[in-house]
């Protein structure tokens, strides 16, 4: 076996898997460029590291559960009339989420809440933040099964390994007695110890038509608005713009 397949070898052993296909390249580039030995080096190791960080980061992008590719360079601002493009840039430095701070979009359907949510979202995991995108519907759904089960607690454990949670339209639909119990759950758990993003057509006023009970409606609102930023939108929707 010459040396070259004994380093390939090597790398295998130690699980490097995409060193090993990227070898001959590299070792190409090192002989062309007459590198020393520690630049030969750094490049093997940075390409490595490189091809891990993009897997992470493809995989958490799986895992995020995003129902649509939504970017922040395509979201048109000329319609949104109470945020502009240099508020929402301000917030890609992800101090939010190192804060534990919360963000809140409150407006009518149509706006870009969504949009903006999702594009956040896919920034900060672009970032190496993980991320977790659901509606409130969903969650509810998702968290009733687990306390049924009597797993609510190892669900909510499994949801704050999020770095950020976007929980998107909630007060669409009401929720019952043990859906705002098991959404305080999570609230609480989350509270000042990992970030969400918000989406709601209700202003903070008006959630006593979707919460029953007010008991618990009250200390979610507290947690939410808490160490939070709230954009109020308004504007045309887009859905109705696109058809006429």
């Amino acid at each position: 076996m010459n040396s070259f397949d004994q380093v390939s070898q090597q790398c295998r052993h130690l699980k490097l898997a995409s060193l090993v296909q990227e070898l001959p390249v590299l070792l190409q580039q090192a002989e062309a460029n007459e590198m020393s030995y520690l630049q030969y080096t750094e490049a093997l190791l940075g390409y490595e590291v490189q091809q891990r960080n993009s897997k992470r980061i493809a995989m958490n992008r799986r895992k995020a559960g995003f129902p649509v590719e939504k970017h922040l360079e395509a979201f048109d601002y000329r319609h949104q009339t109470t945020i502009n493009k240099r508020q929402v840039n301000q917030l890609l430095d992800f101090d939010f989420i190192d804060n534990r701070d919360n963000l809140i979009f409150i407006g009518p359907p149509g706006v870009g809440k969504t949009h903006l949510s999702i594009g956040i979202g896919s920034k900060a995991i672009d970032a190496g933040y993980k991320v977790l995108f659901t509606t409130a519907l969903s969650l509810t759904e998702s968290l009733e099964i687990a306390e049924l089960k009597g797993e609510l607690k190892k669900k909510i454990t499994t949801l704050c390994k999020n770095d950020l949670v976007i929980i998107d339209e909630l007060g669409y639909l009401p929720m019952n007695k043990q859906g705002n119990y098991n959404l305080f759950q999570l609230i609480n758990a989350l509270y000042e110890y990992r970030s969400i993003i918000l989406t709601t057509n209700k202003d903070f006023t008006a959630w006593g038509e979707f919460f029953v009970d007010e008991n618990v409606a009250v200390p979610i609102i507290d947690r939410l608005i808490h160490h939070s930023k709230i954009f109020m939108l308004g504007g045309e929707s887009y859905r109705l713009k696109q058809k006429t």
